[in-house]
């Protein structure tokens, strides 16, 4: 038990707060819906809900993902946060359904809905409160991209670096997107319901706020399933694979494997170093790519595996390609005709 209180610490804080504030504001939509009857209040307390259940899984797999291997699983609990997030999913999807299945009979069967002033007033504070995660997932995004944005640029810069977050920070980042927006629509619904005879507003919203959660589920799966599986990082790759190409020990690279688990980056490399060195040469030359390896963000664990140069090149990011070339021209006295 302690150790698990030792892991919650360290869990995602982004859906923390996201699952505090959601099951805030389904309690509140919850009884704006009970008041009123109103079906866009319905759609929005379903989509409260299924965020705060979301999130709240995701902040449980977040934490437990950070367990130390053990012998059972030695390889770690890092994709735990994928496969809790796979399950996540289902409920918002459920959600979602059901969201665009009372919009449609709404939509069939209008029904006049009442407490206006109190459906404004719920949306209204829903939508700041929701913003406000949506801010603090923002911040989070470029501040582990390794930026300091601020102002309007944080809304761009968020959205450009989405692909690099953290998997619990994107899935709040996309829900709380929606929630926004679907919070904002409902305003509009409700107003153009009490002001005109379309009373069909709410059912129309409610469905585009299911379509907008579907969007999220099958987003938010497919990126997870990738991680679960264990998706290469081809950019982080790069990086690496010129870290190593870097070294002078090094003349080649066999093979490169970046891939994420969980939030962080598993590397296996094998490297072609020269057969005449010794033991003790290559442990050297071992600690010095890990040291300098390590030094890159998110990076966890490394496999590095050595294996003697055949002397062909087959690293195709090397910085020392052009001049390994130049050189074996040069023997053959042909290096000033290439280009």
């Amino acid at each position: 038990m302690k150790e698990f209180i030792i892991l919650l610490k360290n869990g995602n804080r982004s859906a923390l707060l996201a699952a505090l504030v959601n099951t805030i504001i389904s309690i509140l939509k919850g009884v704006a819906f009970f008041l009123s009857g109103n079906v866009a209040m319905f759609a929005e307390t379903m989509h409260s809900l299924g965020d705060a259940a979301n999130q709240f899984f995701v902040f449980i797999g977040s934490a437990l993902s950070k367990k130390t291997p053990t012998k059972r699983f030695p390889g770690g609990f890092g994709r735990l946060v994928n496969v809790v997030l796979l399950f996540a999913v289902l409920i918002v999807g459920i959600m979602a359904y059901e969201t665009v299945r009372e919009g449609i009979d709404h939509v069939i069967k209008p029904q006049e809905s009442t407490s206006f002033l109190l459906i404004i007033i719920v949306l209204s504070i829903s939508v700041s409160l929701e913003f406000f995660v949506l801010t603090k997932a923002m911040k989070e995004i470029v501040t582990n991209a390794g930026l300091k944005t601020s102002g309007l640029k944080l809304f761009s810069s968020s959205f450009v670096y989405l692909k690099s977050a953290k998997p619990a920070t994107k899935l709040v980042f996309l829900e709380d997107s929606v929630a926004t927006a679907g919070g904002i629509l409902a305003i509009l619904a409700v107003v153009v319901s009490e002001y005109t005879n379309f009373k069909q507003a709410e059912g129309i919203v409610s469905i585009i706020i299911g379509i907008f959660m579907f969007i999220v589920v099958g987003r938010v799966f497919l990126d997870n399933a990738a991680g679960a599986i264990g998706e290469a990082d081809l950019e982080m790759q790069g990086v690496i694979g010129n870290i190593a190409m870097k070294d002078p020990d090094v003349r080649d690279i066999q093979g490169l494997a970046v891939y994420k688990e969980g939030e962080d980056f598993h590397v296996e490399l094998s490297i072609e170093i020269d057969s005449n060195l010794t033991v003790e040469q290559v442990d050297k030359i071992r600690q010095r790519i890990e040291k300098q390896i390590l030094t890159e963000k998110g990076v966890s664990d490394i496999i590095i595996e050595f294996d003697k140069d055949d002397g062909i090149l087959n690293w195709p990011h090397s910085i020392h390609k052009y001049e390994k070339r130049r050189k074996m021209l040069e023997k053959n006295a042909n290096w000033k005709n290439v280009d």
